[in-house]
């Protein structure tokens, strides 16, 4: 499995495999940040941030035409003992403040969601039980809104789970207070004709803690675009995912982290699987240091399986410094077949090709299924990849 080191290697092409490198670094979205729809153009695929993308196969979503039904998507929230839980109007000042839309999706579904859900750990909570929030689509299309907040000192784990039938477009916040921690897993179980996109805005407090661990499995098309601001240094953001791309499926995972204060660290690592005809997994990974941002620590990773012909995976790591007074700051990308040295040490000890196979595919997931934390979750997960694992090499 070929790996490119600090800096993106040229676009290769190996049989059905498609891998793309890059140097351009996409951190500048093609209109600036905004909370109105109309400030946005319409999307035709030739902009950076939507070159990938199936616009075809967003049921409107960016041109406007999707309209919001009433049995989109109902959000389900349980939480222990001292967390506030709110459904709030559009008027509510929190809202909005980690992050701003920066596609026409994202705007159009802040424009166009009535009521939003408030989660809140007040200021030195900490939560021994997982918050749940279950996200269960209707059949339906649907704008929606949610904010996680942690008060200062306070540590949370919060489960956010996507199921069910609907085409939603969704903003989601995650506010840290000054030394919080934060957990969030975020498992995207769809139905095979569902189509989700949705930006998260997550802003660090001083001296904060976030992980993030994206899991994305079913849906017809799947586009997810988290970012991550600081508010004071000494911030710390570690962003994992896990995502399984079956026949005809597009999963689309774009990533940046923006160091914009001094003496912050971010961590990310993905890794995908893919397999059946016309399978599509992208990864973009944007770092930018920006010239204010001294003692800056920050690397990013993302690995790709290609399980059976007819896949593509397009991987775009991009790293921009603005300042040489940095700690450490690189970037790796790699996409390949089996590992046959793997293979054949298996197959050499008994094991027959298919359990061979399949055990190499699951210690590949298993680094990011152990930064979970939570058992019942962790072997759904695990259950969850064995089952396509049986249908890929079973």
């Amino acid at each position: 499995m070929a790996e490119a080191q600090n800096i993106p290697v040229g676009s290769t092409t190996a049989g059905s495999i498609a891998v793309a490198a890059e140097s351009t670094v996409a951190t500048r979205m093609s209109a600036p940040p905004s909370f109105d729809v109309a400030d946005f153009a319409v999307p035709h695929g030739r902009e950076e941030e939507w070159r990938f993308t199936p616009l075809e196969r967003l049921r409107g979503l960016h041109d406007g035409t999707a309209t919001a039904t009433g049995d989109g998507v109902k959000v389900a929230v349980e939480a222990p003992e001292g967390v506030v839980v709110e459904t709030v109007g559009r008027d509510d000042a929190r809202l909005g403040r980690a992050g701003t839309p920066v596609d026409r999706v994202a705007a159009q579904a802040y424009s166009a969601f009535e009521q939003a859900s408030v989660v809140t750990v007040p200021k030195e909570t900490v939560l021994t039980e997982p918050i749940r929030i279950s996200v269960r689509g209707e059949g339906g299309t649907a704008y929606g809104h949610q904010l996680v907040e942690l008060g200062a000192f306070a540590e949370a784990l919060v489960v956010i789970d996507h199921t069910g039938d609907a085409v939603l477009a969704a903003n989601v916040d995650f506010v840290l207070g000054d030394g919080a921690k934060l957990t969030v897993v975020s498992v995207q179980d769809w139905d095979d004709k569902a189509v989700h996109v949705a930006q998260h805005n997550t802003l660090i407090g001083r001296d904060a803690s976030f992980k993030s661990v994206v899991v994305t499995f079913g849906g017809d098309v799947v586009r997810l675009h988290p970012r991550v601001t600081y508010a004071g240094p000494g911030g710390e953001a570690e962003l994992f995912g896990l995502y399984l791309t079956d026949k005809g499926q597009h999963q689309e995972h774009r990533l940046l982290v923006d160091h914009n204060v001094p003496h912050c660290k971010s961590n990310v690592v993905y890794k995908g699987a893919l397999q059946g005809d016309d399978a599509h997994a992208v990864w973009i990974g944007d770092v930018l240091i920006e010239a204010r941002a001294e003692g800056t620590d920050t690397y990013e990773m993302n690995r790709n399986l290609v399980l059976t012909d007819g896949a593509r995976v397009d991987s775009v790591p991009n790293l921009e410094i603005e300042t040489g007074e940095i700690v450490g700051a690189g970037h790796a990308s790699a996409t390949g077949r089996f590992d046959d040295e793997q293979l054949f040490y298996l197959m050499a000890r008994g094991i027959p090709e298919r359990d061979a196979r399949r055990l190499v595919v699951r210690g590949f997931f298993a680094e990011l299924v152990q930064q979970i934390g939570l058992p019942d979750i962790e072997e759904r997960l695990i259950g969850k990849i064995e089952e396509e694992l049986e249908a890929a090499v079973g």
